[in-house]
């Protein structure tokens, strides 16, 4: 598995928290480690990268500011 961090912006609140861990959550093959204000981190299969968890952040009305990818 590879882990993704991804900062993110225009998170302020409880539903902000919710919104982007549905969001990630239904990334196919995503495990939703963690997720705080301004930050998430994601367990994905190794290859799968992070422009799918970008996507998906950005589709829920957040930007991505910075986005690693360590293989484990």
């Amino acid at each position: 598995m590879s882990r993704v961090t991804l900062q993110i912006e225009g998170m302020s609140c409880s539903h902000c928290l919710n919104a982007v861990n549905q969001a990630l959550a239904g990334v196919p093959g995503a495990n939703v480690r963690s997720v705080q204000i301004g930050r998430a981190e994601v367990e994905v299969p190794v290859g799968t990268g992070s422009d799918p968890l970008v996507t998906a952040v950005e589709d829920a009305g957040y930007n991505v500011s910075l986005a690693q990818v360590h293989d484990d």
